[in-house]
């Protein structure tokens, strides 16, 4: 069974509110909001390349939190990306296996 439209974008914008949070700096912020704002006006079509953006960024924010020796923020922007890696899994937007959109 298909997940609802709503609730996918609802959920994946979510998660990234949850990002927005913990980005670390104002550039990060900014491009977490603009994913955000991708994914809740954007065709339901992109939402898979999205996903992978959006874990990309992820595992951006957590190298520079980890330059910075910030362990905090680490562990809260690797708890998010767990979270949308998981939810992106589950909504068979990307591949379990490679972290790649669902052919």
């Amino acid at each position: 069974m298909a997940m609802p439209r709503d609730y996918l974008l609802g959920e994946m914008s979510l998660i990234l509110a949850d990002l927005y949070k913990v980005a670390g700096d104002e550039a990060s912020a900014r491009e977490v909001a603009r994913l955000r704002r991708r994914v809740e006006t954007g065709p339901i079509a992109t939402l898979a390349s999205l996903a992978i953006g959006g874990l990309e960024l992820v595992a951006r924010l957590c190298r520079d939190s980890l330059d910075r020796g910030d362990i905090a923020a680490f562990a809260c922007q690797s708890t998010i990306g767990a979270e949308l890696r998981d939810f992106s899994v589950c909504a068979g937007l990307i591949d379990d296996a490679r972290v790649g959109p669902v052919r």
